[in-house]
């Protein structure tokens, strides 16, 4: 009796720790059901894992890109490129915006070179000041755990390339044994930041999980272009790393604003005619310093009317009439 209730209480305590734990950050479908679920815990947290996670608010918005420094990997396997793979998560998750920097923004381009050409009807509404910018760009990469530079082991191969601390940053992925270690990490395209970064991995032995939870029949895989992640056993174990990446780093990003431009500093400006920073907004009282054209200011995002206030690059603050700055180009 006593040891049926230490496993009671071990297993609510560890549900209850997934609970808490996501309290504060977007909700995940898996850990919302979590006490609907059957089982022991460690089951729980697996068929948790192989959920996409749906979020509460908006993140942001977000493009996913390739790894510059990659070997592309995924052609070898006949699997399409991980980046549609991760915008089936954000789109089916809801936590981020996705705007396409691919051959979608490169088709909408060319419709703009047709709106600047004049070869558009009128009344088009297409032109300048329309494109949303991306918050943050995610990269979805591998990890390398495997010192094998031979065989069928893709993280030997790409970690062979780089020596020394470098080459662990590289590759994840052994056909033979199909397993995946695979890391996710978003950059502040403002600050250049690397605001949050997580890692994944699978074996073909939690498979099942994503079976069970229909992760791999109804997430519209096919769809968005990424088809050879659910059906073949290889890509499925990819998914279920990716995912596991995906979740966490959504939960780091949780205490964001979901106001990425207002949170960041302010853009800087460059004065164009001569003036004066002034003390205060009404202008009254000694200047703290003339300003020559040229001269760049930070505004620190307090604005009275046309006044700005702003900081030198010496560190003087002041306000400064708007109409004396542009945004530094």
């Amino acid at each position: 009796m006593s040891r049926n209730i230490s496993v009671q209480a071990a297993l609510a305590t560890s549900v209850l720790g997934m609970v808490l734990a996501t309290a504060s950050a977007p909700a995940s479908a898996g850990f919302k059901d979590a006490f609907t679920k059957k089982g022991t815990a460690q089951e729980q947290r697996k068929q948790a894992e192989a959920e996409i996670p749906t979020c509460n608010k908006n993140l942001g918005s977000i493009s996913i890109i390739e790894p510059e420094d990659a070997v592309n990997w995924w052609t070898g396997q006949q699997l399409p490129a991980p980046s549609k793979l991760i915008k089936v998560f954000v789109n089916r998750s809801r936590c981020f915006t996705l705007v396409d920097r691919g051959a979608g923004m490169a088709a909408a381009q060319y419709e703009r070179g047709l709106a600047a050409s004049g070869d558009l009807r009128a009344k088009s509404n297409l032109g300048k000041g329309q494109i949303k910018a991306a918050d943050y760009v995610m990269v979805p990469d591998l990890i390398s755990q495997n010192s094998n530079a031979g065989g069928n082991a893709v993280g030997g191969l790409l970690g062979g390339l780089v020596g020394g601390k470098a080459g662990a940053l590289l590759g994840g992925i052994n056909m033979k044994s199909k397993t995946a270690d695979v890391t996710l990490t978003i950059t502040d395209v403002r600050s250049s930041e690397q605001v949050a970064m997580a890692e994944g991995n699978a074996k073909k032995t939690d498979l099942g999980w994503g079976a069970s939870g229909g992760l791999f029949s109804g997430s519209g895989f096919g769809a968005m272009g990424a088809g050879g992640y659910a059906n073949t056993e290889i890509g499925q174990v990819i998914t279920l790393a990716y995912l596991q990446a995906y979740t966490d780093i959504v939960t780091q990003l949780g205490g964001l604003s979901g106001n990425a431009a207002a949170s960041n500093v302010q853009q800087a400006v460059t004065v164009t005619k001569p003036g004066r920073l002034l003390a205060n907004a009404k202008g009254t009282g000694a200047a703290v310093r003339s300003l020559d054209p040229g001269m760049m200011l930070y505004p620190t995002g307090n604005k009275e009317g046309v006044m700005w206030e702003v900081e030198d690059e010496m560190g003087n603050k002041g306000w400064v009439s708007s109409t004396l700055v542009e945004l530094s180009k």
